[in-house]
C-alpha cells in the first residue's frame, strides 16, 4: 500500500498532469491545423450527421447511440462539482481556458473516433473497437493495446464507478435522508440488470437517459440566464478579465486560472484520451468519418453546452468567491440561490442521471477492452462482477486514494493513446481527404479499405462490407 501511496502523491500526480496538458495542446493544436479546422468548418455536418443517426433503425448501435453512450460517460458529476470547484480555486476565468481546450481538443476527439472507426472489428451483429484495437492493428503493437486495456478496465470500469456510486448516494442520503445502504443495494441491483444486458441494453438506456438529463440541466442554465439577463455582460466580462487580467497576471492567478480551466476541460470531455472512441467503434456508419464528426461535437456538448452551465449558474450566484470545498455542494447552493430551496432535489435528481449514465457507459469502456485482452465469456462475467462490486463497495466507501490512483491511472492511459495516434493520424487525415471528395461529388460517402493506400488489416471495411450490417 505504501508503494501506491507514493506513487500517487502530490508531486507524482501533478507532474503527470502537466506531461499531460503539455501533449493534449501540442497534439490538439497538431490535429487542428493537419485537418485543416475541421471542428469548426464541418460543424454543421456533425449536427445534421447526429439527426441522421438518431432516426436510424440498424440492427446494432446506431451512430446516435454511440454517441449517447460516450456522452454517458463523459457527462458526470464532474460537469458539477469539477467545474464548481476550476472555478473556485482557478478564479472565473478558468472558464475561459475551459473553453479554449474544448475548441482545441475536438481535433484530437474527431481523429481517435474515426482510427476507432476504421480498425473495428465484428462482435455478433455489432462491432467493438477502440485504442487497444487500433494499436494492435495499425502498429502492430499488441503489448501497447493490453497495457492501455488494463488501464481503461480498471480507470473507467472499476475506480470511476466507486466515485460516481458515491457521489449518488451522499446526494440523496445528504437531500432525502434515506439510508446509504438501501441506496447502495439498489444501485447495484439497477446497475447489474443493466451490464448483464449486453452493448444494445447499454445503448438503449444511453439513448434515453442522455438527451433528458442534459436538456434538462440546460434548460434550467438558460432560465436562470434569462432572468439575469442583465447581469450576463458582467460575467463575460468576469471570465475575460479574470483569464488576462493584469491584476491576476501580477499576482500569479492566472495561471491557477488556466491549470484549473485546462485540467477541467480535459478530464470532462475526454479528447484525446481514448476512451470515447470505444463508444465510437460501436456505431453502424457508411463512413469512419461520420461518427469522428459526430464524436467531435460530443466534446462540445459535454464543456460548451453542459458544464458552461454549471459555469453560469456558479457565477451569477456569486457562489464563485465560497470557500466551500465539495463541489456538489457548491452547486448546490448556487442554485439555491437563484431558485430557492426546492433546487437541492433537483440538483439529487441530476447527480443522480448523471452519475448512473456515467457508470454505465464506463462500464462499456472496460467490457470492449476485457474482450480485446481474452475473448472469454468466463472474463467479462468476472469483470461484470467487479463493477456491481465496486459500485457497491463505492456507495459506502471513503474512496479519496480510489480517486487518486484512478487520475494516475487515466493520465498513464492518456499518454499511451496521444501516442498511438500521434503515430496514425496521418491515417484519419486521408479518411477525412476521401469523405470530403465524395461529398463534393454529391455523394453520400462509403468507405472501402482501399479507399487510402496501404492501408492494412481492416476487417470492417472490405470491398463488399461498408461497415454497416446488410
Amino acid at each position: 500500500m505504501k508503494v501506491f501511496e507514493s506513487l500517487v502523491s502530490g508531486t507524482n500526480t501533478v507532474l503527470w498532469s502537466y506531461i499531460l496538458i503539455i501533449m493534449l495542446i501540442g497534439l490538439g493544436l497538431y490535429f487542428t491545423f493537419r485537418t485543416k479546422f475541421v471542428q469548426f468548418r464541418m460543424i454543421g455536418e456533425m449536427i445534421r450527421l447526429l439527426g441522421e443517426g438518431a432516426k436510424g433503425d440498424k440492427k446494432g448501435v446506431s451512430s446516435f447511440q454511440a454517441f449517447c453512450i460516450s456522452t454517458a460517460s463523459r457527462v458526470g458529476t464532474g460537469n458539477l462539482a469539477g467545474v464548481a470547484i476550476a472555478i473556485t480555486t482557478g478564479g472565473p476565468g478558468a472558464v475561459f481556458w475551459m473553453w479554449l481546450i474544448a475548441l482545441i481538443g475536438s481535433a484530437s476527439a474527431f481523429v481517435e473516433s474515426t482510427l476507432a472507426q476504421i480498425y473495428k472489428v465484428k462482435d455478433g451483429d455489432t462491432f467493438r473497437g477502440g485504442p487497444a484495437y487500433y494499436m494492435h492493428k495499425a502498429l502492430n503493437a499488441r503489448w501497447m493495446g493490453i497495457i492501455f486495456a488494463v488501464l481503461i478496465s480498471i480507470t473507467f470500469g472499476l475506480a470511476f464507478n466507486s466515485v460516481q456510486a458515491n457521489t449518488i448516494t451522499s446526494a440523496f442520503n445528504q437531500s432525502f435522508g434515506i439510508n446509504k445502504s438501501l441506496i447502495a443495494i439498489v444501485l447495484t441491483i439497477i446497475t447489474a440488470i443493466i451490464i448483464f444486458g449486453g452493448i444494445k441494453r447499454i445503448a438503449k438506456v444511453a439513448e434515453l437517459m442522455v438527451p433528458f438529463m442534459a436538456g434538462a440541466y440546460i434548460l434550467i442554465a438558460l432560465f436562470i440566464m434569462v432572468t439575469n439577463i442583465t447581469e450576463i455582460p458582467h460575467v463575460f466580462k468576469l471570465i475575460f478579465e479574470s483569464a488576462f487580467g493584469i491584476k491576476e497576471v501580477a499576482g500569479g492567478a492566472i495561471g491557477a486560472a488556466m491549470l484549473n480551466g485546462i485540467k477541467r476541460g480535459l478530464f470532462s470531455n475526454e479528447a484525446g484520451m481514448g476512451s470515447a472512441p470505444n463508444a465510437a467503434a460501436t456505431a453502424e456508419v457508411s463512413h469512419p468519418v461520420k461518427q469522428g464528426l459526430i464524436q467531435s461535437l460530443g466534446v462540445f456538448v459535454d464543456t460548451l453546452l453542459i458544464c458552461s452551465s454549471t459555469a453560469f449558474i456558479i457565477l451569477l450566484s456569486g457562489q464563485y468567491t465560497s470557500k466551500e470545498q465539495d463541489g456538489i455542494i457548491l452547486t448546490q447552493n448556487a442554485l439555491e440561490t437563484s431558485l430557492g430551496s426546492w433546487a437541492g432535489i433537483f440538483v439529487a435528481i441530476i447527480v443522480l442521471l448523471f452519475a448512473f449514465s456515467s457508470i454505465v457507459g464506463n462500464y462499456y469502456y472496460g467490457e470492449s477492452n476485457i474482450d480485446f485482452i481474452k475473448n472469454s465469456k468466463v472474463w467479462l462475467n468476472i469483470y461484470r462482477i467487479a463493477v456491481v462490486g465496486m459500485v457497491a463497495f463505492g456507495s459506502l466507501a471513503s474512496l479519496k486514494f480510489v480517486w487518486s490512483l484512478a487520475d494516475l491511472f487515466m493520465a498513464l492511459m492518456a499518454i499511451i493513446n496521444l501516442i498511438a495516434i500521434a503515430l496514425l493520424g496521418k491515417i484519419a487525415f486521408s479518411a477525412l481527404a476521401d469523405y470530403r471528395r465524395q461529398k463534393a461529388e454529391g455523394k453520400d460517402p462509403v468507405f472501402k479499405a482501399s479507399n487510402i493506400k496501404g492501408l492494412k488489416n481492416v476487417e470492417a471495411w472490405g470491398e463488399t462490407n461498408s461497415g454497416l450490417e446488410k
